[in-house]
Order: structure tokens, then C-alpha cells, then sequence
């Protein structure tokens, strides 16, 4: 009698995949260089360290000016400006622009002192003199104050959230990277993988065929190896074992010793010379034999007991290393290898599953396009509801902006002849690669410390900082599913409010407050140099809420008091962004966070508390990625080590997340 293993009760589909789910194939994290992160998983949130740009650049070839010397200048009455020399990209600025003077300045130059705007070359005249020499230029527009330069931070600012963890480095996400001076980066560890082919037939390609023994070429190690690179492990090709029980405990004890999972192809059939199932049971645990699928059915699933050898030392893996048993026939190996082992590997690795290159979507807004060129516009990708196309909206910051680059998903070719893309209009998108994830979760608005911690909880979210009042905007018209709000809005919006926090506000200092801030009195009365942010951002309708009651006191006019702010039409776009422009010396005051202030050692002068809240789309409440946000908000306040607040000076749970 032969000591034959039979086949019987042969596993489920589901049982198999729920066993190699239970096999722990993640190695631990680690540090790589960025020119060796691509294709990589980040491991934890990298937020920027410096403005990009880090200075107030033109954004075209042009003139730069003072905006005011441009008021009423037009085609028939253009205002004339001393030329005073030139800025180049590249080149420290060694002019100063006066009131009724210009420079000429190329595209990507620093703006120099004096100049806040940038009136192109197209709309201007060189004057001439009666020698021949040009020392006067017409204007023939007029410009307001920003028009055509990027200020510093508009890309992407300082201690904003730049990329989450679970993020897949593309080059797109290098770009980024690479503009902020990353040079080394936290990943995944990327799954060691062991690959062993048994069976006396076989023949390593390269080496000497002979068909009279029946011998073939390996033609699994190869395409496994293959297989396990693209799902984001690290293959480890061993030496070919025969038939020989001791040989093939040899080399599964040395892979399972070195690699986080093991994987054979042969000896897994129920024949009498297969015996790699005994190896299994006897160094280890074998924890399913054979599976109700086709091609396929003789398949293992198990443990390998590490033996402690210096291999498994010196790689710091101990315990047990997971086992599959892969068919011998490459056609039956492959096809079990990406049906049950390869979404294992990506799970360890934080990859996500291949996509099509081409997917069907329908528009989330009206986009009006009439330029007369084909168009390839950037768009991101929500899956609102299974089986619906997923929602498109475009994504468009600037040719000079790397950001829209890691928010779009793809782009939407559009006909010269299109003239305008209606809500709801089915478009192909063609996504940057084909295993692009769009988010699980579209959130926009307002930018926080507490929001980012929030984020890092959720599966693959993707947030746009628009500001709390262009958030509502967006939410309005029904693309994200929501919106974080900071403070009163005008703006009305039917949504359900999931839960927020309270922040505290005020003006930053340098340490020490050499310049004696005490509040918004000597802002106005003071001769002190301020620092804000935008119309959009939550903290400046606080701001100027609060400018408005000391007018009132005043018996005076918010304007009135505006004007005498040093800085006040002076903006950056981050919350953290103020706070480096206080510690760069470029002002005695910026408006911002306690906790922002405190953990970059600044000094804080506290003006009150705002209330920060998460609105939902009423028709997204039901999807299970706004039901994870929801659950994240219930941790806030509660303490302990899993409370999103804690260590956020000046931050507390919003009374609205009571019961």
C-alpha cells in the first residue's frame, strides 16, 4: 500500500482565501531613498516642510509693477513706468521696485521688492527716447495686486498635509516630493517572498534539455517571480529541489528563515512521490489541502516553524514564515497565484488592486471649455455607489502647480469642438496608470492639524484645501461627499453635520513678543508688521469678525481699521504658513493656531475659540467611507492614545458631538 495523500473535503474558495488571509505576510516598515521609492506604499504622512514655491514668483514673461501705477490704464490711456532693469529666473532680485517704476521680469523669477503684480508682455509698449535707448514702458491695462504671480505657498505651503499613508508613489508623487526637498522617505516593507520549483523534471532555463527523461524547463520560478515583483513583493529565486524529502526540507527551512512567505509550485498533488505535504506537517502546520476550484485543486496553505538559524537572525524575522503550496502546472500555478496569493501580497504591501487604464464616468459638474484645441483635462475619480460610473470633476490648479498632479486620477480628452460638458455627461477617462485607487472618501474645505489626524484614520481618502467657504460652495453643487467648516458662513447649505471641534485662535508671535503684541489694538495702532490668510480660510472670517466688533467700539468701519494694518492684504494659504513667516522675521504678528504656535516655538497672543465642523452631503451619509469619518469624529475627546486630539494644544471636542 502506497502512503498516498488523498484529497478530501476540499476547501471552499472563500475557506482558502480566508486562510491565506490569516497568514501575516507584512514585513516591517522602512526608510528608502527617494530615488528608490518609486512604486512604493508610504508608511506614515509626510507633511511639507517648505513653501512651494518658497518665494512670490511671475508666472509669465511681463513687467513687474506696483498694481496701483496700473489703475485706469487702458489701450487708449496707457500709464507709463520708469524702466529700471530686469529679474531672471534664477537670479536674486537687485532692483526695488518704486511707486511709477517697472522691471522686466521673465517667467519663474522672484518678484522683487515693491512689485505685487505682473502686467504681461503682450499688453505693453517700449518708449523710446530720441537716441534709440528704452527707458519708459506703456502699460495698456490695468492689473489688481496678485494678477499673474504665484505667491510663495500657493503650490503646496508649509505644514500642509502633502501625502497620506497607504499612498502609492508614482512618479507624480516623486514630483511632489522632489519639490519639497525630500531626499528619503518611510515605506512598507515590501514582502520577501520565497520561491522554491520541485519535481525531478524540471530543468532551470539556459541549462541542457533532455526529452527523453521527460525533463521541462522551470517555467514557474520565473513567472511567480514575475508575478510577485508586480504585486509589490520582493521575490527570492532558490535553487531548483528534486523529489528528495531531506533536499526540500532543506531549502523550505532556509526560505521560511529568510522570507516572509514561502511559496512552492509542484509536490502538491496527491501522488506517492509527492511529499511536501509531510514537510509541512511535520515543520510546521498545514492548514488546508486541495480547493474546490479549477484549474487548481491541489493546493497548500500553511506554517513554517523557523528554525532560528543566523539567516533568520540577521533579517530579524522569527516565529513562523507563511507557506503556499502552488500547483505544478504553470497555467494552474499562475491562475491560483493571482486568485489567492497575490492580493495577499499587496495587502502586506499597501497596494492596491490593478484597475483598467480607460474607465466610464459621469461629469459631477458643468465644465465649460471653448479655447478651439484639444483639451486633456485633469480630473479625479469618486466611486459614489457600487455598480454606478464613478463621479469625474476637474482638477486643475496651474501648469506650474505639481499638487494636481497627485489629485487627479486621469485625464478626460476633450474634442476641440466641445464647447461645454454637462452635469451628468458620460466621459472616458484615461487614468495615469492602470492601477490607479480613486478615493474612498472626497472631502474638501478648511485645513487643520486635528483634520490630518482624522485623515490618516480613513482608507484612501483624498482632501482638497479649498477653504471653509469655497468647501460649502463645492458641497453645494454635489461633487464631495464633504466639507470641513470652520467658523459662521454666509453660505447655506442643506448638509448633515457629522461632528467637529473647537480650536483655539489668535495672533503668533516671535518668542519672547519683542514687539509687545497684546491684541488687534496694536495692529491698528501699532507700528507692526502682520502677516494673514485668504478670504477663504475660516481663521480670517474669525479675524475679521473680531475686527468688525473692535470697529464697533470704535464707533468706525472695519475698512477704517483695515487700512491702518500693517500686512493686512498680505496672505499665505496654510495654517502653519503664518507661524514661518514669523519665524523667517518677515513679521511681528501672523494669524494663526495655539497649537501651531507651540510646536514651532512661537510666542501666542489668544483671541478666542472657533468651532470646527464636518458637514455631509445628505444623500453620501449612507456610504460607508462617510460612515468611517463619522466614527473617527466620536474618538475626538475622548482621551487616551486613539483621541485625535491629544497633544493639540489649544483644541477640545465640539459640543456638538455630545450625545
Amino acid at each position: 500500500m502506497s502512503d498516498r495523500k488523498e484529497f478530501r473535503d476540499l476547501a471552499t474558495p472563500a475557506a482558502a482565501h480566508a486562510a491565506i488571509d490569516d497568514l501575516d505576510l507584512a514585513p516591517p516598515p522602512e526608510t528608502v531613498a527617494l530615488e528608490d521609492a518609486r512604486g512604493r506604499v508610504l508608511a506614515e504622512r509626510i507633511d511639507a516642510a517648505i513653501d512651494v514655491p518658497g518665494f512670490d514668483r511671475a508666472s509669465m514673461d511681463g513687467y513687474a509693477v506696483r498694481a496701483r501705477d496700473t489703475f485706469g490704464a487702458d489701450e487708449a490711456a496707457p500709464a507709463e513706468l520708469d524702466l529700471i532693469g530686469s529679474v531672471h529666473a534664477g537670479v536674486t532680485p537687485a532692483v526695488t521696485v518704486e511707486p511709477g517704476t517697472c522691471a522686466e521680469i521673465s517667467t519663474g523669477a522672484v518678484m522683487p521688492d515693491g512689485a505685487d503684480a505682473v502686467v504681461m508682455v503682450e499688453r505693453t509698449d517700449e518708449v523710446e527716447t530720441a537716441d534709440g535707448e528704452t527707458d519708459r514702458i506703456a502699460i495698456r491695462t490695468a492689473v489688481a495686486p496678485g494678477d499673474h504671480v504665484m505667491s510663495a505657498g500657493t503650490d503646496i505651503a508649509a505644514g500642509a498635509r502633502a501625502l497620506g499613508p497607504g499612498t502609492r508613489l508614482t512618479p507624480r508623487e516623486i514630483g511632489l516630493l522632489s519639490a519639497l526637498g525630500v531626499d528619503e522617505v518611510p515605506v512598507r516593507g515590501r514582502p520577501r517572498v520565497g520561491i522554491v520549483s520541485t519535481g525531478d523534471e524540471l530543468v532551470r532555463p539556459g541549462e541542457a534539455l533532455d526529452p527523453s527523461r521527460g525533463e521541462i524547463y522551470d517555467v514557474n520560478s520565473t513567472t511567480i517571480a514575475a508575478g510577485v515583483e508586480e504585486a509589490g513583493g520582493e521575490p527570492v529565486l532558490y535553487p531548483h529541489a528534486g523529489d528528495d524529502y531531506a533536499e526540500m526540507e532543506r531549502l523550505l527551512r532556509r526560505a521560511a528563515d529568510e522570507c516572509d512567505l514561502v511559496l512552492s509550485s509542484g509536490s502538491t498533488s496527491a501522488s506517492a512521490v509527492d511529499v511536501i505535504y509531510r514537510v509541512i506537517e511535520e515543520r510546521g502546520d498545514l492548514l488546508l489541502h486541495g480547493v474546490a476550484v479549477k484549474p487548481g485543486k491541489p493546493m497548500l496553505v500553511g506554517r513554517l516553524d523557523r528554525g532560528g538559524s543566523d539567516a533568520a537572525s540577521e533579517s530579524g524575522r522569527a516565529g513562523e514564515s507563511a507557506y503556499v503550496g502552488l500547483p505544478g502546472y504553470p497555467v494552474s500555478a499562475l491562475t491560483i497565484f493571482r486568485t489567492f496569493v497575490a492580493p495577499a501580497i499587496r495587502e502586506a504591501a499597501g497596494q492596491p488592486a490593478p484597475a483598467t487604464a480607460t474607465v466610464e464616468g459621469r461629469m459631477a459638474v458643468g465644465e465649460r471649455y471653448g479655447e478651439g484645441r484639444m483639451r486633456l483635462m485633469p480630473v479625479g475619480l469618486l466611486a459614489v455607489e457600487d455598480g454606478d460610473p464613478p463621479l469625474v470633476y476637474p482638477v486643475d490648479k496651474g501648469s506650474g502647480a505639481t499638487t494636481s498632479l497627485v489629485e487627479a486620477d486621469g485625464v478626460v480628452p476633450v474634442d476641440p469642438d466641445t464647447e461645454y460638458l454637462d452635469r451628468g455627461e458620460r466621459v472616458s477617462v484615461q487614468l495615469f496608470s492602470p492601477d490607479v485607487r480613486p478615493p474612498t472618501l472626497l472631502a474638501v474645505g478648511e485645513d487643520d492639524p486635528a483634520l490630518n489626524r482624522l485623515l490618516d484614520r480613513l482608507d484612501s481618502p483624498r482632501y482638497l484645501t479649498v477653504g471653509s467657504r469655497e468647501g460649502l460652495r463645492r458641497l453645494r453643487d454635489g461633487v464631495p461627499d464633504a466639507a470641513v467648516v470652520a467658523g459662521p458662513t454666509a453660505r447655506e447649505v442643506d448638509a448633515v453635520d457629522l461632528g467637529g471641534w473647537t480650536r483655539e485662535w489668535g495672533l503668533v508671535v516671535p518668542a519672547g513678543n519683542p514687539a509687545d503684541v497684546t491684541g488687534l489694538a496694536d495692529l491698528v495702532d501699532g507700528d507692526r508688521r502682520f502677516v494673514n490668510r485668504p478670504t477663504d480660510s475660516g481663521l480670517r472670517r474669525a479675524f475679521d469678525d473680531a475686527l468688525d466688533d473692535l470697529a464697533a467700539e470704535r464707533d468706525a468701519s472695519r475698512a477704517d481699521l483695515t487700512d491702518r494694518i500693517d500686512g493686512y492684504e498680505r496672505t499665505v494659504r496654510a495654517f502653519e504658513s503664518p507661524v514661518r513667516k514669523v519665524l523667517a522675521a518677515d513679521a511681528d504678528a501672523g494669524l494663526g493656531l495655539r497649537e501651531t504656535a507651540e510646536r514651532l516655538g512661537c510666542g501666542f497672543v489668544s483671541l478666542g475659540e472657533q468651532s470646527v465642523v464636518v458637514r455631509a452631503a445628505p444623500d453620501r451619509v449612507e456610504r460607508e467611507a462617510v460612515g468611517e469619518l463619522a466614527g473617527a469624529l466620536e474618538a475626538l475627546g475622548a482621551g487616551g492614545d486613539d483621541d485625535p486630539l491629544r497633544g493639540l494644544a489649544g483644541y477640545s471636542r465640539n459640543s456638538r458631538n455630545e450625545p
